[in-house]
């Protein structure tokens, strides 16, 4: 009996057990398979969804904008924001933008000028020179005294320490000697010539000119300015014959204004026109009067930025009257020269 009820529990627990593993084993059978009806399903419709045209779906309300979303001072705290920075970028922009590249002409890139030549003047001079109380007579060097034109030195020199600012000096030392056969009878200096009198005469004119030049224009190509000069006159005539001999002097400076400017119609070839000059009133210092005038027109050939040729017209035009002596002296004519530049 006992081993009877004991088999009969035994083969109780066995079908028990046996239960319990098809159970579960038919739950694991049902949970993969709705796991992969699962999985199949959400395939087919993300598949579906990416051939669906977006406008089947339902319309984009504008209320689904994340700005419109946003509270109204976040708005316009942000647009303020764009808005400075645009502000920002606008003047950095502009302060990047490449610059124009410099291009001077050949011979004007240089800090130190000087030019060297000759220039063939035809004169005009006359002076007059009264002592002792004799007034003097109106003597022309050419038709009285023989003078001969002839040729004189030049030096010119700048100083440009900026392209604008320039710094002029030019030196030209005019020296006639003659010697002529009087054919009409002179006072000079309060001494009388008569005719026929072998007289040997010397005009020694130094001309010296200090000036300022500032160019209101510069171009690569042409530039323009205005002049300040002062025109220092240093005039030495005297008369030798072999009864007499005298001399007289004049001293003055005298300062002038005018104007400048230069065109280069090829790289290297600029033609230049120069006109500077001063007239002294009667009324500003009592019986002294005068007037300078100075035109140069010339063209400048350069081989280099350092070396050059020119070749121009100049006229000198210059009047005084001091007390009772008085001098008119006009000269005009070609010069030409070399130019060299550091």
């Amino acid at each position: 009996m006992r081993w009877s009820e004991g088999a009969a529990q035994w083969r109780d627990r066995c079908l028990r057990e046996r239960c319990d593993r098809g159970l579960r084993r038919g739950l694991m059978n049902r949970l993969s398979t709705s796991n992969h009806r699962r999985s199949t399903s959400h395939r087919h419709d993300s598949h579906s969804h990416h051939r669906r045209s977006p406008r089947s779906d339902h319309p984009i309300s504008r209320f689904d904008d994340p700005l419109t979303q946003l509270p109204a001072y976040q708005i316009l705290r942000r647009s303020l924001f764009v808005l400075f920075v645009l502000l920002l970028a606008a003047p950095a922009r502009a302060q990047f933008q490449p610059q124009p590249i410099s291009d001077p002409a050949t011979g004007e890139s240089y800090h130190i000028e000087g030019a060297a030549g000759f220039w063939f003047p035809t004169s005009d001079i006359s002076i007059t020179s009264q002592s002792l109380g004799i007034i003097g007579s109106a003597i022309n060097f050419k038709r009285d005294l023989g003078l001969t034109d002839t040729h004189f030195a030049e030096l010119h020199l700048e100083v440009r320490p900026t392209r604008r600012h320039k710094f002029r000096f030019q030196y030209i030392p005019i020296k006639y000697d003659q010697s002529h056969i009087l054919t009409r009878e002179i006072i000079f200096n309060g001494q009388l010539y008569r005719v026929g009198v072998a007289v040997t005469s010397t005009l020694d004119w130094k001309a010296y000119r200090f000036g300022y030049e500032y160019d209101f224009v510069s171009r690569d190509r042409v530039f323009a300015g205005f002049i300040l000069d002062l025109k220092y006159t240093d005039l030495n005539a005297t008369l030798v014959s072999p009864i007499a001999s005298e001399f007289t002097t004049a001293q003055a400076p005298i300062p002038a204004i005018g104007g400048i400017i230069r065109y280069y119609p090829l790289p290297n070839v600029s033609v230049t026109g120069e006109v500077t000059g001063f007239r002294l009133p009667e009324s500003l210092i009592k019986d002294t009067t005068g007037h300078y005038f100075d035109v140069d027109i010339y063209g400048t050939l350069n081989f280099t930025n350092y070396v050059g040729v020119q070749f121009g017209y100049r006229k000198f035009d210059v009047g005084y009257l001091i007390r009772n002596d008085s001098g008119a002296l006009t000269m005009r004519n070609f010069f030409f020269g070399i130019v060299a530049r550091y």
